[in-house]
């Protein structure tokens, strides 16, 4: 027998947060983890509840969606978190993208389309929703292409997991230089943190090494 899908969903609104239970709960491979009403909670009990995927909404009390998956992500990179918001505005897309989700879906798709959405990044592959897609700003990956060939390496060695010093001393050059380097690939990337950049790295083939879409 297939292992369940461990979910876990994040949503202040209650009515919401049972509704979308109800409907995940009709898949035999699903199994909803806990429902959390901000994402202080969800940090406070990811370990404990150890969810393969986490439906995080966006605007919540105490904190928010963006700031907590940041967090998760930094202490269990092995997360997926599929954002589900109302939000179709790009600004919230990339931000959510740049923070580290997997994904990104709006709260008023059809109930196929989560499933399908939590099936794709349990393979580890990154979806949006046909009305978030749309909505991106096709320049975007465009301004993205500017890197640098020595911040394409620094960002091939930050993704990897390792630390300023450790970049310093793998190409010889000083610590500083490294953070003057991390602070322009987050300027140009629009990415504000270590979970996004590895997972920028992941989706446009550095951690492979072939750099082919930068």
């Amino acid at each position: 027998m297939t292992e369940k899908i461990r979910v876990m969903i994040v949503d202040d609104h209650p009515m919401v947060a049972r509704g979308i239970q109800s409907i995940l709960e009709t898949y035999d491979d699903i199994f909803i983890v806990g429902t959390l009403k901000n994402g202080q909670q969800a940090i406070l009990q990811v370990e404990a509840l150890q969810p393969d995927v986490i439906l995080m909404d966006l605007n919540m009390p105490k904190l928010g969606g963006l700031s907590a998956t940041e967090i998760l992500l930094e202490r269990f990179p092995n997360l997926r978190i599929l954002v589900l918001s109302i939000h179709d505005n790009p600004e919230y897309i990339s931000s959510a993208l740049n923070h580290g989700a997997m994904g990104y879906v709006l709260k008023d798709v059809p109930t196929d389309e989560i499933k399908l959405a939590i099936d794709t990044v349990m393979r580890d592959k990154r979806y949006l929703c046909t009305g978030a897609e749309g909505s991106l700003n096709p320049t975007v990956d465009e301004s993205r292409r500017t890197l640098t060939g020595r911040e394409q390496t620094i960002l091939l060695q930050l993704a990897q997991g390792k630390s300023n010093k450790e970049v310093a001393n793998a190409l010889q050059i000083s610590v500083r230089t490294v953070e003057t380097h991390r602070k322009n690939l987050k300027r140009k990337l629009g990415i504000y943190s270590t979970a996004g950049l590895t997972r920028y790295a992941l989706d446009y083939g550095v951690l492979q090494g072939t750099g082919t879409n930068l």
